[in-house]
């Protein structure tokens, strides 16, 4: 199995301990590169691929992700058929 399945399915089963760093991997697997617009953006980061965005907020200061991020992250994916 793929680092790239490995980090599909870890985020499929929502985990409460899913890092920034596995969010960040997982994008670039998928053909995403990070943007963080600089020093006026705080802690937003945007995913871009194409012409397809998604615009998140970094977690600070440990890197956990939110619960409710993880799910936007997983419906983000799953809507624009990067995963099943």
């Amino acid at each position: 199995m793929s680092t790239k399945d490995k980090l599909v399915e870890r985020l499929k089963i929502q985990p409460k301990d899913f890092t920034f760093e596995e969010t960040v991997r997982l994008f670039q697997l998928l053909g995403f590169t990070m943007n963080n617009k600089g020093k006026t953006s705080g802690s937003r980061v945007i995913f871009e691929n194409g012409n397809k965005q998604f615009l998140i907020h970094k977690p600070h200061p440990k890197s956990i992700m939110k619960e409710g991020a993880v799910k936007q992250i997983l419906n983000y994916l799953k809507e624009n058929n990067y995963i099943q």
